[in-house]
């Protein structure tokens, strides 16, 4: 056996967390919150229709990557991208199609995402990324991202919103947050699985503020650029990321 042989059976199909995978995430949960918003409001399909498109998408993205043998970066991001969109949709619909409100969206979504780590622990015995080696794990992981994506759209809002603070406001909160996080990581013996999930819960409200600044109107505070236009330029930086520097899939735990 080879050397490369031997890394793709140890390998993950998700990738390594480095800085780019940080840079990454924040701009695929930027794209998600606008390009979310240019289906459901500029499309003016509405919050229902356009979740059911995004959960398609969600699915279809989710199957290929459980199919696949090995880690593909492209349909990797492509499979968090399609769990920021319906993310956001599904978050506008509870928030405000279902009338309880950013605070009661917030919680009951905290409250799903908690079952699912909690339900995925039970199961596997682990929640961390080098632990994902099985169909099972690799559900329960999409899942996971899927209700931290939906929480982390309606947290932003509520932030920005009811908080008051607004969306530059909204991401110097977070940007903070995600900095504590970092420093707990080289400063402190916390839990590295811990930590990621943190990190990641709190890098979507980041992009939904962000996402929300860019595009909404002058008069709410935002920029009020396109959508179509703000999604194309985010997904060219990604994809420039991508085939500009190499991603390494994690490592699994035996």
């Amino acid at each position: 056996m080879n050397s490369e042989d031997g890394l793709a059976d140890t390998a993950t199909k998700v990738p390594e967390v480095t800085l780019l995978f940080w840079i990454v995430k924040i701009a695929a949960t930027t794209l998600g919150e606008i390009g979310g918003d240019a289906v459901s409001m500029s499309l003016n399909l509405g919050y229902l229709v356009a979740s059911a498109i995004f959960a398609a998408l969600f699915l279809l993205a989710v199957a290929a990557q459980i199919k696949a043998t090995r880690f593909h970066p492209f349909l990797y991001w492509a499979t968090i991208i399609a769990t920021t969109t319906v993310g956001t949709t599904l978050a506008d619909f509870a928030d405000r199609s279902l009338g309880i409100g950013y605070s009661g969206g917030t919680a009951l979504l905290f409250a799903l995402l908690m079952i699912s780590l909690l339900v995925w622990h039970r199961s596997t015995g682990s929640v961390s990324i080098s632990s994902i080696r099985t169909p099972s794990a690799e559900i329960f992981y999409w899942v996971t991202i899927m209700c931290s994506q939906t929480l982390g759209t309606a947290l932003g809002d509520w932030t920005a919103d009811s908080a008051g603070v607004g969306y530059l406001g909204g991401a110097l909160v977070f940007g903070a947050l995600l900095t504590l996080v970092a420093l707990a990581h080289y400063r402190t013996k916390l839990s590295g699985t811990l930590l990621f999930w943190t990190a990641f819960i709190v890098t979507r409200p980041l992009g939904a503020v962000v996402g929300d600044f860019v595009d909404k109107p002058l008069a709410s505070g935002g920029l009020a650029l396109s959508r179509y236009t703000a999604s194309a330029a985010i997904l060219v930086f990604i994809a420039s990321c991508l085939l500009l520097f190499k991603q390494k899939p994690a490592v699994r735990l035996h």
